[in-house]
């Protein structure tokens, strides 16, 4: 007979998608509620591990028991019977390979380190989450571009089947090998002691912000912080500006939406041909 009983507790993000037919804000402020969404996991992480002395005497719980959760003053009422399915969706999501899209958003960076040049090609899910990369180079032996070429395919792997993107970069920036020295055509790293560790402070300041890792502060992102002081944004331009980020790349942009935008609303075009 067991004496003890061990719980885990785990932290689970997640998404779910949604397909509308239209978009307002009914339809938004019920998006909750609807049962058609696509769940996916996205990470899971262990939070606590808790062990419990097991009382011989205590009673089984009923089958049918309602967990009353709080939080931020709100509370949630859990029956088993969802708390089942949920676990259940959880554990079809660990180990599950998500796959790209067919038509999918990305962008291509063109580098020179050492005489040596590197393309590195991204590309990224709906939601703008970078899912794949490609690295070709120049002046490179056969066997060096099939090795950059497979390493390039495990890390794609890796980020389709839920490796943080932070896992590869604190495991590959730093790293030191030749090609080495002054990287030309990056406006946000000017060095790389390695093709590696360009590669991955590229992907880390384009997709996770990691303003630690550039060279040179974002200049475009200081312009947009002075006029977000100035001007708030009323919630049409909100609602523009998340349209724009789900068609744009969110890896070419930086984040920077607002500088790459072209207004021609008021540009009229006359479609009128000649007599």
């Amino acid at each position: 007979m067991a004496k003890y009983l061990v719980e885990t507790y785990y932290n689970c993000s997640f998404k779910v998608s949604h397909y509308l037919d239209k978009v307002d804000e009914k339809e938004l402020s019920n998006l909750e509620n609807r049962d058609d969404g696509k769940f996916e996991i996205l990470d899971v992480k262990l939070d606590t591990r808790k062990t419990k002395s097991l009382d011989k005497n205590q009673k089984n719980r009923d089958k049918d028991e309602i967990e009353v959760a709080s939080g931020n003053s709100k509370q949630k009422v859990v029956t088993k019977e969802n708390k089942t399915s949920f676990i259940k969706k959880l554990n079809d999501g660990v180990g599950e390979r998500f796959g790209m899209p067919d038509r999918r958003k990305g962008y291509i960076q063109k580098v020179t380190i050492g005489d040596h040049k590197v393309y590195l090609h991204t590309g990224e899910y709906e939601d703008g989450k970078i899912g794949e990369i490609f690295i070709d180079t120049s002046k490179e032996g056969e066997l060096v571009k099939a090795l950059m070429n497979n390493f390039a395919i495990a890390i794609s792997l890796g980020l389709q089947y839920g490796v943080p993107l932070d896992e590869f970069v604190n495991a590959y920036v730093d790293t030191k090998f030749e090609p080495s020295g002054k990287v030309y055509g990056n406006d946000r790293i000017l060095s790389a002691s390695s093709i590696l560790d360009y590669i991955f402070r590229e992907l880390a300041i384009s997709y996770l912000n990691r303003e630690d890792l550039a060279h040179t502060p974002s200049i475009a992102l200081n312009v947009e912080k002075l006029k977000d002081d100035e001007n708030a944004e009323n919630e049409d331009q909100n609602h523009f500006l998340k349209l724009v980020k789900d068609i744009t790349s969110k890896g070419f942009v930086r984040n920077n939406y607002k500088k790459k935008l072209v207004d021609l609303s008021d540009i009229r075009i006359n479609l009128k041909g000649k007599k």
